[in-house]
């Protein structure tokens, strides 16, 4: 179970499809010691450009002091940061989505999108004061208080926002106009969420907004076999296209939409469509191949008629800019799923 951005566990801010869980403390494990994957893969996106000239038209009309509203309460800035570190990767994409990417001085480890991203041993999970404030940071953004973050470095007057693992897609555009509020880039923000609004209807538009009889299993990670429900942000994603979720019967109240599901169950259960969201070899390994070779697998529809997508581990890990990628490649698959 790779990029643990569980809540309240983010352990390093990426696994979008655990944006609501309260998982087992199995769970818990696997998403630790599985860490970020670093694919690299996928199309561009608004993030690549957001340190662009634009950056400059954008800043100029902003106005401070300026408060947004994150997780942690109101939060106000006196002046535009320029000085800005980044404990998420999620967070990191939408800075650069909005044109904030020249203002950011540090990232956390995981974060390792777009290009040119200052990169550094940073952790967001277990954060280290000391080594943040060596950055003379005006603005922290994370996306959980771990280990008394907020309080440590309100003590040196720098002001923290934090932006947890979006439970739902509104989530994803507030947090996004918020960072750009934040950072002087509220136009280059609107103009972000706009382009991916737009890009997602007409991924759901292509593929059809109602799918009842296609349903999918949608694999956090193997050995064992954990899931996401229909109530997870990945869940969410997938219902765009009306499809049917196996691991929804198999949920309890303590799974916090994650159940652990058995090989058995899967199979019983005849999925016409399997989302890989542990490709990479940190995340697990899991390919198409893989996934195919299970004993007992090869009965599955989905393994039968070759409807096994290996999806991009970052996206599906993160719930920032290029959010509009993962629909449009589930959106592909729907499209080629044969009738039942």
């Amino acid at each position: 179970m790779a990029h643990s951005s569980v809540r309240p566990r983010p352990a390093r801010h990426t696994r979008i499809v655990r944006a609501v869980s309260t998982a087992t403390a199995a769970l818990a494990a696997v998403a630790v010691v599985a860490g970020c994957s670093s694919t690299g893969s996928g199309s561009s996106s608004s993030a690549d450009s957001s340190s662009s000239s634009s950056a400059g038209a954008s800043t100029a009309a902003a106005a401070y002091p300026v408060t947004v509203s994150g997780a942690n309460g109101k939060v106000t800035l006196a002046s535009q940061p320029h000085h800005i570190v980044s404990l998420s990767p999620t967070a990191t994409e939408d800075l650069y989505a909005v044109g904030a990417g020249k203002q950011v001085v540090a990232a956390d480890s995981d974060s390792n999108y777009p290009s040119g991203v200052p990169t550094t041993s940073l952790s967001g999970l277990t954060p280290n004061i000391e080594a943040i404030a060596k950055y003379n940071p005006d603005l922290v953004i994370t996306s959980q208080d771990a280990g008394g973050l907020v309080a440590g470095l309100t003590k040196l007057g720098v002001p923290v926002l934090i932006e947890p693992a979006a439970a739902t897609i509104n989530d994803v555009y507030t947090q996004i106009d918020a960072i750009g509020q934040a950072t002087g880039h509220a136009a280059q923000a609107t103009q972000t969420v706009t382009t991916m609004k737009a890009s997602i209807a007409a991924s759901v538009k292509a593929a059809g907004a109602h799918h009842p009889n296609l349903s999918y299993y949608w694999e956090v990670s193997a050995n064992p076999y954990y899931s996401a429900t229909s109530a997870t942000f990945a869940g969410q994603i997938a219902s765009l296209f009306g499809l049917k979720n196996i691991a929804d019967k198999a949920d309890k109240a303590s799974d916090g939409g994650y159940p652990q599901l058995s090989a058995e169950y899967i199979v019983s259960a005849q999925p016409q469509l399997i989302f890989l969201t542990n490709n990479q070899s940190t995340d697990g390994g899991q390919t198409p191949a893989i996934v195919a070779s299970r004993p007992g697998w090869s009965g599955i529809p989905a393994v039968k008629k070759d409807q096994i997508v290996g999806l991009n581990d970052d996206i599906a890990s993160r719930w920032g800019p290029r959010l509009p990628q993962l629909v449009a490649q589930i959106a592909q698959a729907v499209e080629k799923a044969p009738a039942k």
